[in-house]
């Protein structure tokens, strides 16, 4: 099996008529990062005159930009009436298309996302990181390149960042600097401005999927085994409590999506997030997200505060987003006072790092409890860690499937189910050839899977590298 990237199985599955459809608008992100430039550019002219009517329209209706009672299409056409107008008046020679033309992008910067609109609509853009205003970068198929996309000034890529924030309810100024948030699709969005940002507001969009992805897709991606997916859908379904492991990048959330849909449909779900991002497929889902102070001061929500208040909830499942703080101390009490099947991600580079960064946050609760108190917390509750990573040839692999067994002495022992074959080296491409493999060892909690009627075929344990061919007896 090739090692395909979840980017490039995007893109297959990107809207093609959305594409086409925009098509005369923005030029294709391939373009933007490797194509020639067009010839028929705007002149500096009409680039001038852009800037010109991008300030007098935002001068116009800036105070109804973030008007709750305007609908998108209501506050869209205004602007193409204003626009209208303002065009009208630089009394500039220009065709019917040049002039359509004109409002529309004059329109996507006001209104939309300016010259980040092409990268959005390419599925095969899994990342853009906008350094300046006129720098940013995409990540595609695992790889960074820069692209010709530009914002004209500060100034447009804060109304942008601006308009981005406040969609969200939330907000970004210099009292306030830095701010997390999302776009109506769920695209992780990270903003930082001056003073903080010394040259310039930058802006990251990691973005979602239009498709969410399934366990099938994951081992099409050889992000992991036909065994491991079996393995984490019986734990699931057993309600073991399950921690994904990984650092910034790695895929995190989207194993925790895929993880969340083995969770069976008359169960009731609570998810907690800091910025909504899981595409849960099951009915019964009541989906909180925290909420900063206000510009008092006052009103901050967190997640310690949520996963408090789910607890009255009656879930049957707690699926919090990402650990960071006190509220692990509060999700491993839960985890060991009767919500089994709870199901975190915490960022960390190997289990063992994982449950280090897990005492850490518990101290961070503010309880003064002894270590071996923690630790004996953590043992108890957590009984999975997934571990995954980012590979340097690009792809994200889930590295090892561990077992978290119990305590010896002052010790939190683990052993790997599944862990992944450095040994196989890479091939000519650089790609890593290695896959993650039994390690022959039987989990203890398959006698409770066995107890609960769960059915696990006892081959998925035998040690065997997948590329190993075994040859019949003879004779």
């Amino acid at each position: 099996m090739t090692n395909a990237l979840p980017s490039e199985a995007a893109e297959d599955k990107a809207d093609v008529s959305l594409a086409d459809n925009r098509a005369d608008e923005h030029t294709s992100t391939w373009n933007a990062l490797a194509g020639p430039v067009e010839p028929d550019g705007p002149t500096d002219a009409l680039v001038e005159l852009k800037e010109r009517a991008a300030e007098e329209l935002f001068r116009r209706i800036g105070a109804r930009l973030n008007d709750p009672s305007l609908t998108e299409e209501r506050l869209h056409a205004l602007a193409r009436e204003e626009l209208g107008r303002i065009v009208e008046s630089e009394q500039v020679a220009l065709t019917s298309g040049e002039r359509n033309r004109l409002i529309t992008e004059i329109g996507a910067d006001v209104l939309g996302f300016g010259p980040l609109e092409p990268l959005l609509d390419d599925a095969a853009v899994t990342e853009i990181m906008v350094n300046r205003f006129n720098q940013i970068f995409v990540e595609r198929a695992g790889r960074l390149y820069e692209s010709r996309s530009r914002f004209t000034s500060e100034a447009q890529l804060r109304r942008v960042i601006e308009r981005i924030v406040s969609r969200v309810g939330r907000r970004i100024d210099e009292s306030s600097p830095l701010v997390d948030a999302r776009l109506a699709d769920g695209s992780r969005v990270n903003a930082i401005i001056p003073p903080l940002a010394v040259d310039g507001s930058s802006l990251t969009i990691r973005k979602f999927s239009r498709t969410p992805f399934g366990v099938d897709d994951l081992v099409g991606f050889d992000t992991l085994t036909r065994e491991m997916a079996t393995l984490l859908d019986a734990s699931v379904r057993a309600k073991l409590n399950i921690l994904v492991s990984g650092g910034t990048g790695t895929g995190k959330t989207t194993l925790l999506n895929v993880l969340s849909a083995f969770i069976p449909g008359d169960e009731r779900i609570i998810t907690i997030e800091d910025a909504v991002e899981l595409q849960l497929q099951q009915e019964h889902v009541v989906r909180l997200e925290s909420r900063p102070a206000n510009i008092e001061g006052r009103g901050e929500i967190t997640i310690r505060d949520l996963v408090r208040n789910s607890l009255r909830m009656r879930p049957d499942r707690i699926v919090i987003g990402e650990v960071r703080g006190g509220e692990s101390l509060d999700m491993l009490q839960a985890m060991n006072t009767g919500h089994e099947g709870s199901i975190s991600t915490i960022h960390a580079n190997s289990p063992r790092d994982a449950l280090a960064r897990l005492e850490t946050l518990v101290l961070m609760a503010g309880m003064d409890l002894p270590l071996r108190a923690i630790r004996e917390q953590i043992s108890s509750a957590i009984d999975i860690i997934v571990q995954i990573t980012r590979l340097r040839d690009g792809t994200r692999r889930v590295t090892s499937i561990t077992e978290v067994q119990g305590m010896e002495g002052d010790v939190i022992t683990l052993q790997d189910a599944f862990a992944f074959d450095y040994a196989a080296g890479v091939d000519e491409e650089g790609r890593f050839r290695g896959h993650a493999v039994s390690t022959g060892v039987r989990p203890r909690f398959v006698d409770h899977f066995n107890d609960l009627g769960i059915e696990v075929p006892a081959s998925i344990f035998r040690y065997q590298p997948r590329d190993r061919v075994v040859l019949g007896e003879v004779g």
